[in-house]
């Protein structure tokens, strides 16, 4: 079952919910998008400053730094619209968007124009879009690391600036076209970037506990059927470019409007929260199970053949009606079973809605049968296995 997100602060560098991380990834496309977006209009910035002044050396540096970043930014897009998105992409990017800001500063420090590295207009305010798109990989992670590396580098950078001058001898920097150099200055610039950073930081939280909300059944702490339409739909899509095979089931509770019946609305939740734990305990970290409404599931099973998934949703069965279902003052031993259908893609189908139908037909058959039973592809109904123990209880239908 999802958990909630953890609270405290060192929660803050544990993985986001698991489910962020589809959200992260197109999150990540986004970021590349603009990243190319951003870089084209700041390159207008040095291209007019140069066009104006074309016998200062930094607008040539400017031009040539913003055009690398140009080029950078469309091989990132490149890649991640190839899907070659990882978890770590995120690290990765955030990390060398910042760095390409500060390089660009250090640039400046090679050509011996230090003030310019420290009193910078145009690029120091890069560092505040690279942290503001940290947001949309919604990992706290991320923009804490985003964060301590850009402190860290525009520290370096302000102490290199600093190092072998008299900084109280306005002669030193009278070749520089800016000002004096004044540490209460370079602290401020510190300062408001470590608090964009916890900006940024809190508003990743506060997403990822909206976003728990939004897609997270609060009886089962299951994905409900919003989550599952999109992640469904995009799982699908990934087995057929790959021509994968994709399997999937709908599982339903025998009875169930008798057992709430019988036993109380209360009885029902504990019931559902136990069918859903035995599911969920028999499942891979990469398959997907969703709470499809009242006491219906949707369970995915991404690179799974038709056999196995029998073999998978007969053990599910099986584990469930011998799960008695821990009801207090109740002497006798009480139990549930389901019934399933299970569907694979491209046998049945090459959507999630076919997938759905087709699914969704043979639990009808399966309960036609008797339930307690799985239904799959050209097959016969399974063996009834071993009952459950005691009064029965589920939803009629």
């Amino acid at each position: 079952m999802a958990d909630p997100p953890p609270r405290g602060p060192l929660a803050l560098w544990q993985a986001p919910d698991p489910f962020l991380l589809d959200a992260g990834a197109s999150g990540e496309l986004l970021v590349a998008r603009i990243r190319l977006l951003l870089t084209l209009i700041v390159l207008a910035i040095p291209v007019q400053s140069l066009l104006s002044e074309p016998g200062f050396r930094e607008h040539f540096v400017g031009v040539a730094a913003t055009l690398s970043a140009v080029a950078f930014a469309a091989l990132l897009l490149w890649l991640v619209r190839r899907e070659l998105y990882r978890p770590w992409l995120g690290f990765l990017t955030s990390s060398l968007d910042v760095t390409i800001v500060s390089a660009t500063l250090g640039v400046y420090l090679l050509l011996g124009e230090p003030h310019i590295a420290v009193n910078s207009r145009v690029v120091y305010q890069a560092y505040f879009l690279a942290l503001g798109a940290t947001c949309l990989r919604y990992d706290t992670r991320i923009t804490i690391l985003a964060t301590g590396l850009a402190v860290a580098q525009y520290g370096t950078i302000v102490l290199l600036a600093a190092a072998g001058r008299d900084l109280n001898d306005p002669a030193a920097w009278a070749p520089f076209r800016y000002g004096m150099f004044s540490w209460a200055d370079q602290l401020s610039r510190l300062i408001m970037l470590g608090a964009a950073g916890v900006l940024s930081t809190a508003v990743v939280w506060r997403i990822a506990r909206l976003r728990h909300l939004s897609v997270v059944d609060r009886l089962t702490g299951l994905p409900n059927r919003g989550y599952l339409d999109a992640r469904f739909a995009a799982e699908v899509a990934r087995a057929l470019r790959h021509q994968r095979p994709l399997a999937m089931a709908m599982v339903d509770v025998d009875h169930f409007k008798r057992f709430n019946d019988g036993f109380g609305h209360a009885a029902g939740d504990v019931g559902l929260k136990v069918v859903t734990a035995t599911i969920r305990r028999a499942l891979r970290s990469s398959d997907i199970v969703a709470r499809y409404g009242g006491e219906e599931f949707v369970v995915v099973l991404p690179e799974t053949s038709t056999g196995a998934a029998m073999e998978k949703l007969e053990a599910i069965r099986l584990a469930i009606a011998n799960t008695i279902i821990p009801l207090p003052r109740q002497t006798t031993a009480v139990t549930l079973t389901v019934s399933a259908g299970v569907a694979v893609l491209g046998a049945d189908g090459e959507d999630m809605h076919t997938l759905l139908d087709r699914a969704d037909e043979r639990l009808f058959r399966a309960k036609n049968a008797g339930r307690n039973r799985v239904v799959g592809p050209d097959d016969a109904p399974t063996p009834v296995g071993v009952m459950g123990r005691g009064r029965l209880g589920t939803r009629d239908g």
